[in-house]
């Protein structure tokens, strides 16, 4: 008899890509019937998982999808969020679950005194090691992303109708935001940088990053193609998924690219790819460069981020070598 298993991840957009090794794998290697828990909001990006057998979203409280969870009865439960609502849902369902190990005290380590006791070992290495005893194995093929056929972007007709016909045969995306600002460059340099690249670029970023990207836009005409806060999320990752490579900060849509096996440069500013969040490819790894500020006393100066720079220098982007980012555009395209 087939398994049945529920993994728990609400949010957000990365940490939900970051658990497609894990629902593939469990899907594969035991024959198990596979589903989801999530936050509504986020729904749409596990719904076209063939990995998965349904879907279940909440807003805010399980008791929303108790009933249908407990006449699922459940083998197993995959806690990768591991937050007191998933502990408390564990309980409630009493099934045996597996956990990971978040690293919560070696985070707060790096972040508060900057000892880094923490293991170099990618976030879904972590997953699978919190899973041993189900034995499963990382299958070497990286993360996955499935895209609605309502979602995909026809590429000669988005261009075509924007005014700009010629660039299906090659862009470069450029991913302008981030959750958080220290996350982000800031909108001076994010034009300094698209004026260096040899590409024509398209701007990826959401409603919050609407005028970065039309001061972008504004600073170098045809040059760029502004989408920020036109397109919904898949709209977005069916962008990334056709460019010849993606140029991003540490965010959602960068590990869609890595999904999409796509060669990236990361741009990290506040957090570090030592938090084991970097983009997590496949065996046969695509290009990926990461570009940040080495050897700053402040930095990492939260496991997130915030909405200023606690120092007001922001030292962490404004030092970001853009030439360097252009050169390296310039030797992959």
């Amino acid at each position: 008899m087939r398994p049945k298993i529920l993994v728990i991840r609400f949010s957000s957009i990365g940490d939900i890509v970051l658990t497609s090794p894990i629902v593939r794998c469990l899907q594969r290697q035991l024959k198990a019937e596979v589903h989801f828990l999530t936050k509504k909001r986020f729904a749409r990006q596990v719904e076209a998982n063939p990995h998965l057998s349904k879907v279940y979203a909440i807003d805010q409280r399980i008791e929303e999808v108790l009933p249908a969870l407990r006449a699922e009865a459940y083998d197993y439960l995959v806690d990768l969020h591991k937050n007191l609502r998933s502990y408390r849902l564990s309980w409630t369902l009493g099934k045996p679950t597996y956990h990971f190990n978040k690293l919560n005290r070696q985070k707060w380590l790096l972040v508060n005194w900057k000892i880094n006791h923490l293991p170099t070992k990618h976030l879904v290495d972590r997953y699978f090691e919190g899973l041993a005893e189900l034995c499963i194995r990382d299958d070497g093929e990286g993360c996955d992303y499935f895209i609605p056929a309502a979602d995909e972007v026809e590429l000669s007709d988005f261009f075509t109708q924007q005014g700009r016909p010629g660039w299906e045969n090659g862009y470069l995306a450029l991913v302008i935001g981030a959750t958080y600002a220290t996350k982000r460059l800031p909108t001076e340099r994010l034009v300094d940088l698209a004026r260096q690249l040899p590409l024509p670029t398209v701007l990826l970023g959401g409603p919050d990053d609407v005028a970065a990207g039309r001061a972008i836009a504004q600073a170098l005409g045809d040059r760029v193609l502004d989408t920020s806060g036109q397109l919904r999320l898949n709209q977005s990752a069916s962008l990334v998924r056709q460019a010849q490579l993606v140029i991003s900060h540490d965010t959602g849509l960068m590990h869609i690219a890595a999904a999409f096996r796509r060669p990236i440069i990361s741009i990290w500013g506040n957090t570090v790819p030592a938090f084991g969040m970097y983009p997590y490819y496949p065996r046969d790894s695509p290009k990926h460069a990461q570009f940040e500020v080495s050897g700053l006393s402040c930095r990492p100066c939260s496991k997130i981020g915030s909405d200023v720079c606690p120092r007001g220098h922001f030292h962490c982007m404004q030092r970001i070598d853009l030439a360097a980012i252009a050169r390296l555009v310039r030797e992959w395209a």
